[in-house]
């Protein structure tokens, strides 16, 4: 029963270890820098809503490319904290070749 205890104590702990870092909450430095120093990272944007953020392309899907992504932190409703990976509708090369 004891050993049954420790393992449940063990998984609600690692559980809010992985919780999701609130963009909201944080300064636009703060993202910013847990983007740099991470590679990416998945953050809260609102109440039902999350993003990930990249530092660079190599975060991404091969076909993928980089644009700057914007979020909401505490002290900028509209804060260049990184890279998002996106699809191109086209390809460079691929018109009018």
């Amino acid at each position: 029963m004891g050993l049954a205890l420790a393992s449940c104590a063990l998984l609600v702990g690692t559980g809010s270890a992985y919780a999701r870092p609130d963009l909201r909450q944080l300064t636009c430095a703060q993202a910013q820098n847990m983007v740099r120093d991470n590679g990416q990272v998945v953050f809260t944007t609102s109440n039902t809503t999350y993003s990930m953020f990249v530092s660079n392309r190599r975060y991404c899907d091969a076909r993928q490319s980089v644009r700057t992504q914007f979020g909401p932190t505490a002290d900028n409703p509209r804060c260049p904290v990184a890279y998002e990976c996106f699809e191109p509708l086209f390809r460079r090369g691929d018109i009018f070749d």
